[in-house]
């Protein structure tokens, strides 16, 4: 008989170590099914610490993502608002599942979360390192009567609720990096991928994806400058911090519906990491430096080149420091 890979997890402890054979008692399967459940478990990255002579460790506490317990953390009229949440064990990625599932007609403000995830996007198709056992991934999905062109500055609006968010459960000093990082202390600590779908000149929706790094292991192989939450302060609970997500997004989106960016160019700037500084814009015609002066209306990245200042979309560019 083959073990639940989630029982499993449940039955190891930051605290203590516990034996292959206790395991294997508790769960009524053999020693070697245990082995090679755990190996499998810390090829997605769980963190179990194997010992000789003393069994299996986890490196921190884990606590698994629960629909239940992250819609008792909502207000009342936020819940009845709410659609399905969905907490899966592996997805492909969470954008996707719920991509897929917005097209078979999933109602507004449907959220998916995974415990990992097999192929994890970030923007312009980067893949999102998604290691089990203690990071969070999450989509939701909000529905507009209007098109597709009332959405420009939406994965900044995403952005300044993830910060609200963090900042609501104890996560400090966290500033944006135009059109969808989080960082602190110059290290990302979240992305923010928007996912569009439906008819261009409307109704629309948009999956919106928001990957935080909560605790990663110390040779997680990422190429570029990471932190996680655990770094800066004392993790949060995992099921807390996605109901405060859901809360500011909402709240956001709501506005965002009836007003666009424009209420959200002041909390925008308070956030924006590269506002006067050195900039190289790429895009398809090629690199250009100059310097960050914010966001128009839009959303949309303004930047000097010398005399001049250029706006310029999400969809066309990457922007690094120079």
């Amino acid at each position: 008989m083959g073990i639940d890979a989630a029982t499993l997890l449940g039955e190891l402890s930051a605290t203590r170590s516990v034996s292959g054979s206790e395991l294997a008692q508790r769960l009524g399967v053999t020693r070697a099914a245990v082995w090679k459940q755990i190996e499998a478990l810390r090829a997605l990255g769980a963190p179990i610490a194997a010992q000789a002579g003393a069994g299996y460790r986890l490196d921190w506490p884990f606590e698994a993502l629960d629909a239940a317990r992250i819609r008792a953390a909502l207000p009342a009229a936020l819940r009845r608002r709410l659609g399905a949440v969905d907490v899966h064990w592996q997805l492909d990625s969470t954008n996707t599942a719920l991509l897929r599932a917005a097209s078979e007609g999933a109602a507004d403000l449907s959220v998916c979360l995974a415990e990992s995830q097999r192929a994890g996007r970030g923007r312009r198709g980067r893949s999102w390192l998604s290691p089990l056992g203690g990071n969070v991934y999450f989509s939701l999905l909000k529905r507009f009567a209007h098109g597709m062109g009332a959405l420009s500055g939406l994965s900044l609006v995403a952005g300044i609720a993830a910060i609200q968010a963090l900042g609501d459960v104890g996560v400090p000093g966290l500033g944006l990096k135009w059109p969808n990082d989080v960082l602190a202390d110059g290290r990302k600590l979240a992305g923010i991928l928007v996912e569009l779908g439906g008819e261009f000149l409307g109704p629309c929706h948009a999956v919106i994806g928001i990957g935080i790094n909560l605790r990663l292991p110390h040779d997680a192989g990422i190429d570029q400058p990471y932190v996680d939450v655990a770094t800066l302060c004392d993790p949060p609970s995992r099921n807390r911090l996605v109901a405060q997500l859901i809360a500011r997004l909402e709240t956001a989106l709501q506005r965002f519906a009836a007003e666009g960016f424009v209420p959200f160019a002041a909390d925008y700037a308070q956030h924006d990491l590269l506002r006067g500084h050195p900039v190289s814009v790429r895009d398809a015609a090629g690199s250009r430096d100059g310097i960050a002066a914010g966001v128009d209306a839009r959303g949309a990245l303004l930047v000097r080149h010398g005399g001049a200042s250029v706006a310029y979309d999400s969809a066309e560019v990457s922007v690094r420091r120079a």
